[in-house]
């Protein structure tokens, strides 16, 4: 059986102001390491085998910490990184809301974003999930560890699993260095097995996450 834990990141310096990265590559705040921490130390208990990550940094660093923990290596896969943002990337939530009403409550509600520049929901669930499948292969039958992002780890695990939008849109989106744990089932596939699971931290939970 195949274990996938696909690990958000800890919190960034944009996490913790409200301000959308998208792909703007932000470092971690000081909670956000302490949170990898904490986490590596849960995860490196499960004996993964490969550690796969998005290399923007909050992520690459993040996966770090569990390589630290468990002497493997990180592999970077950009496939892995958060959804682009377009034009509200750098901008507050109430910045967003204030110029693009409209497309911004289509959002809060898991609606596609037309215009703005930002990156379609199908396309993101298509990249991340096809990264997560060769991260899977390459430890089949054992755990693999994929550090990513918090619209980026919905849209690939539903994707993953076959879930349509408006199912993926009721997944609740990761905490900071929190995980969702997907196994392998020899008759239905990919399995959803735990989601949100661990103790890094709270920071991160709201729409901002993204």
């Amino acid at each position: 059986m195949a274990r996938l834990i696909v690990w958000r990141h800890g919190e960034s310096e944009w996490n913790a102001v409200a301000r959308f990265q998208g792909q703007t590559d932000t470092n971690l705040t000081a909670l956000g390491r302490q949170q990898a921490a904490v986490a590596a130390a849960q995860l490196s208990k499960l004996e993964p085998v490969a550690i796969v990550s998005s290399d923007l940094r909050r992520a690459a660093d993040t996966a770090a910490a569990l390589a630290a923990s468990t002497g493997l290596e990180v592999v970077l896969d950009p496939r892995l990184r958060e959804r682009h943002f377009g034009q509200w990337q750098g901008k507050t939530l109430s910045e967003i809301e204030a110029t693009w009403p409209m497309e911004f409550a289509g959002w809060r509600v898991g609606e596609p974003v037309l215009g703005c520049g930002v990156e379609h929901l199908e396309d993101l669930g298509k990249r991340t999930a096809a990264a997560l499948r060769e991260a899977a292969d390459r430890a089949p039958g054992s755990t693999v560890v994929v550090v990513t992002h918090g619209a980026a780890a919905r849209e690939g695990c539903g994707a993953l699993l076959g879930w349509p939008d408006h199912v993926r849109r009721t997944l609740a989106t990761l905490r900071n260095c929190r995980w969702t744990e997907l196994r392998t089932d020899p008759v239905r596939g990919w399995v959803l097995h735990a989601h949100n699971v661990g103790s890094g931290g709270t920071a991160g939970a709201g729409v901002a996450s993204e």
